[in-house]
């Protein structure tokens, strides 16, 4: 959002004109006709990065009706790129059935692109159980979802892109680092119905989000890491929202994996850590 500084150049035109007289020749120089100057328009306002109070008053109504229900249901489709031996990236999506119950209740059934994988927190365990292999890895866990998510990712490498739409205080993850905020418009088109365009800076990440003009619910986030230098894309489509809506007790563990082979809670990295065993090779149809 720059402007273009406007380069505006006047051009002064000497007249002269020789006139003869009788056998002499003199040389007379005739002062040109006064002629009004175009006015010099004002330049445009040099873009100033900061948070403007529409962008800040929309983001925060998103977050408190976020932060504000108690149980909730989303579909979560993941697209992001990766780059290529050719060098143009490549786009893998996931998607993602998204269950939660505040403060300490949380599934997350992920399917294709790629191997399905399952995650449960009931406030006292977290749970990762991969059907395809049939492998599933049980750790304790902390008293809240914010915690257990950030467990999850320091012991096995579990990340979520949706973290900041399910954590207890949405806003409050995106304030610590803001640095620019500000609104570009309304989209029709996003999320079959009309929303709020903010673009926002918060630490190292460039957003552009979506937001329901009515419901305050998030449809769409577009993110680029500024450190990254090939500015790979992220983007989440989030629909068939549902706040508030009656959710089973036994919905956040695992219903068939009573025969699945115990591994180790811990990163895939972390091929020495106790317990840890490989697990079955397997064929995943797809092309890179």
């Amino acid at each position: 959002m720059t402007c273009e500084k406007l380069k505006f150049g006047i051009t002064f035109v000497m007249l002269s004109v020789f006139l003869a007289a009788g056998g002499h020749a003199q040389q007379t120089l005739r002062t040109p006709k006064a002629t009004a100057r175009p006015a010099a328009k004002a330049a445009a306002p040099a873009f100033m990065p900061g948070l403007e109070p529409r962008a800040i008053d929309i983001l925060k109504a998103a977050s408190a009706r976020l932060a504000a229900a108690k149980t909730m249901t989303f579909t979560a489709v993941v697209s992001y790129e990766s780059p290529s031996r050719l060098g143009p990236p490549l786009v893998y999506s996931t998607k993602s059935e998204v269950t939660l119950q505040r403060p300490d209740k949380l599934r997350v059934i992920t399917l294709g692109d790629g191997p399905p994988s399952e995650f449960y927190y009931d406030g006292k365990t977290m749970t990762a159980f991969a059907p395809l292999e049939n492998l599933i890895a049980i750790a304790d866990a902390p008293p809240t979802i914010d915690a257990a998510l950030e467990a999850a990712y320091n012991q096995g490498a579990i990340y979520y892109p949706f973290t900041d739409v399910i954590v207890a205080d949405p806003y409050k993850d995106i304030a610590d680092g803001l640095k620019v905020a500000f609104y570009i418009g309304q989209s029709n088109v996003v999320g079959d119905t009309t929303t709020d365009m903010v673009a926002y800076v918060t630490g190292d990440v460039f957003v552009q989000i979506w937001i329901g003009a009515q419901d305050k619910l998030p449809r769409r986030i577009y993110a680029v890491y500024l450190n990254d230098p090939a500015r790979l894309r992220h983007v989440l489509v989030l629909s068939d929202w549902q706040l508030d809506p009656a959710v089973p007790a036994d919905a956040f563990a695992p219903a068939s994996a009573a025969g699945a082979a115990r591994i180790a809670f811990a990163r895939p990295d972390a091929s020495d850590a106790p317990g840890m065993k490989p697990p079955p090779k397997t064929r995943h149809t797809g092309t890179q």
